[in-house]
């Protein structure tokens, strides 16, 4: 598991449980080198059992490690502040600081997140679980600090692929203006969640820093030592020179034009150079840079060899690397990528727009099938929607695929470029409403709120895998911006259409009639509500069901009938309740002075959803059959129930 020339303990060297030992960064200390390697081996180990249970974020965290102790044996955290970009390379930082023994909850209810989380330990000095935030916050700190004239290091540890965010250059742009002390760690594999893309990837590129530019250098000292009569006092008087030209080669350009001391490239898995280079670093004042080289989900031949799949992944077979087998139907990210190509074959205007995730979101097949008609722009999502918008001014149809959570980044280009232009752009959110383990940086449950307020946006829901390629094809013919969305995981199980329909824009359709109560739902939520229902009858209680469809508009005339044959309405929707499908239904109900409708809405609360299995936020949640049911039985009076009871 250790690079080549590394101070790696031999193979017959007794195994000694370090970890065990380890309960706080201050415990590293007392350790060699070849004691840190073995540590790093233990817990290469631990990373990879506990993941292969729970499922979790395994490569970015397997090639973090030697980083991560060289880190925390340098510096003195809590004290000295460590802020981890985005939070998915952080399990061995969770190892060392004090959560070994809770490890094995990872992102289970009720344990410890797969993010760093403040509320958790004092190590995790800030949450984090989207990408490029880092340099920003801490710089913040690190201002902080020195207007309180308090002492410590604050350190950023950026993957090469959250440096593409524009955000990272925001921070990095004002720190070098500021001057103020920082270390920015550059932990660069290469990878982010798929294969970096744009000029930034290639100009950090190893090919680059490493192989060529040591060449490079060599020869040029090479040929000033054969120089006759000269030797080294001509090579001393030309080494500011050769540097100067070194720059151009090297990201340390890019990084000393923004003020900041560049350090690197050097191996990210050399205990002995990282420790190194740390403690030369907190002698240096102002921001500096270090640029580390890495192997995403090093340790772990599986994940070495493919990393993007090994990212982040449910259960799997430590001996083969497999998923654990999952029976039934597919997902709702395979339908959509798959019902894409096929639609994409019969117009030629189709383009997808994916922001440095084609696998997570399904986009794999059409990148391969379609590579003109497929960009990846990175871990820029108002870039994604804004190059989406003029696209569509050019007469495309673009597809912008992204999950629910990072959709937020890009707010103001869909409301400014994309809706005030009313411009066709489909944008897909896949992971919306509850996400399970990843957690509350992660789960997509504001969507329907912060898009049905954007005039000109049509917003939808499928119920299930053959609505969603409906909606997709209705989504392309649409002439103006267009959301959809759907849950992360297994679709429905229906049968699928041999053709993509299309749906009337605005339409639900009733499911089920009823006379006591009508339940209305969106999306996901109309398999459980049907449940409901059948349950109810047994009970003597009519419940009528809608599949809403459409959030915005709504489906005015389908739901003031239903309002008016019951006098009751359940919504229930995976969103929160504030502005969200159930706000919408309130406001038409009082628009239209049907004070007589009582309107009960399910939905999530104000709060933020922490990490469990999908079906366990659901019922926290009060989103699931029973939730319904409950809601049902009150909204029906004693009198009423002893009435439908008898018939």
């Amino acid at each position: 598991m250790t690079e080549s020339g590394s101070q790696n303990p031999g193979s017959d060297q007794e195994h000694v449980p370090i970890l065990q030992r380890i309960s706080s960064p201050a415990d590293l200390k007392s350790l060699s080198v070849r004691e840190l390697y073995q540590l790093a081996e233990e817990i290469r180990r631990e990373i990879i059992c506990t993941v292969a249970q729970n499922g979790g974020h395994l490569a970015p965290s397997l090639g973090c490690v030697e980083v991560t102790l060289a880190l925390h044996y340098v510096f003195n955290a809590p004290r000295d502040t460590l802020i981890w970009d985005v939070g998915h390379q952080s399990y061995a930082h969770k190892l060392v600081t004090g959560r070994r023994e809770a490890f094995h909850t990872l992102r289970q209810h009720g344990g410890i997140s797969g993010f760093p989380r403040p509320s958790e330990s004092p190590y995790d000095a800030f949450g984090t679980g989207h990408a490029s935030t880092s340099v920003s916050a801490a710089l913040g700190i690190a201002v902080g600090r020195a207007m309180k004239k308090e002492a410590g290091k604050v350190i950023a540890v950026i993957g090469d692929g959250a440096m593409t965010g524009g955000m990272a250059f925001e921070g990095l742009n004002q720190a070098g203006d500021l001057e103020r002390d920082l270390i920015v760690v550059l932990n660069d594999n290469e990878m982010s969640i798929a294969r970096n893309v744009g000029a930034l990837s290639s100009f950090l590129s190893r090919k680059k820093t490493s192989k060529f530019a040591v060449r490079l250098k060599k020869e040029v000292r090479n040929f000033l030592n054969s120089v006759p009569g000269v030797g080294r006092d001509i090579l001393q008087l030309v080494r500011r020179g050769e540097d100067s030209l070194m720059s151009f080669f090297t990201p340390g350009m890019l990084f000393e034009a923004l003020k900041f001391d560049y350090i690197g490239p050097i191996s990210g898995h050399r205990l002995d150079r990282l420790i190194q280079t740390f403690t030369n670093v907190t002698y240096l004042e102002g921001p500096v840079l270090v640029h580390v080289l890495t192997t995403k989900g090093k340790g772990y031949q599986p994940a070495e060899c493919d990393p993007s799949r090994f990212h982040g992944l449910g259960r799997f077979d430590i001996s083969t690397g497999e998923p654990a087998a999952k029976e039934g139907p597919p997902s709702y990210t395979h339908v959509f990528g798959n019902t894409l190509v096929r639609l994409a074959e019969q117009d030629d205007r189709i383009i997808a727009v994916s922001a440095a995730m084609p696998e997570g979101t399904g986009l794999s097949a059409f990148a391969s099938r379609y590579p003109d008609r497929f960009f990846d722009v990175g871990i820029c999502e108002q870039h994604a929607v804004t190059f989406a918008a003029g696209l569509a001014r050019e007469g495309f149809r673009p597809v912008v695929a992204v999950y629910s959570t990072f959709l937020q980044r890009a707010y103001d280009q869909v409301l400014h470029d994309v809706c005030l232009q009313n411009l066709p752009v489909v944008l897909v959110m896949d992971r919306s409403g509850l996400v399970g383990e990843d957690g509350a940086t992660h789960q997509g449950l504001f969507d329907l709120s912060y898009l049905r307020h954007m005039p000109n946006m049509v917003l939808m829901a499928p119920a299930d895998e053959n609505e969603l390629q409906d909606m997709l094809n209705t989504a392309l013919a649409h002439d103006g911006p267009i959301a959809i969305r759907y849950p992360r995981g297994q679709a429905v199980g229906v049968p699928m259409n041999a053709e993509p329909g299309m749906i009337p824009i605005g339409k639900g359709r009733l499911v089920r009639r009823g006379t006591d109560v009508a339940i209305l739902a969106i999306g996901n939520r109309l398999a459980p509500a049907v449940e409901a229902a059948a349950a109810l009858e047994t009970q003597g209680i009519q419940a009528a069901v809608v599949n809403c469809r459409f959030v915005k508009p709504l489906d005015r005339e389908l739901i003031l009938r239903v309002a008016g044959d019951t006098g009751r309405l359940i919504t229930v929707e995976e969103n929160v309740l504030q502005g969200g499908f159930g706000s919408a239904v309130l406001e038409l109900v009082a628009d239209q002075g049907l004070s007589h409708v009582h309107v009960v809405r399910l939905g999530v609360g104000d709060r933020f959803v922490e990490h469990a299995s999908q079906a366990v936020q659901r019922s926290l949640c009060g989103v699931d059959a029973s939730a319904i049911i409950q809601a049902a039985r009150a909204m029906v009076p004693g009198n009423d129930l002893e009435k439908v009871a008898s018939r």
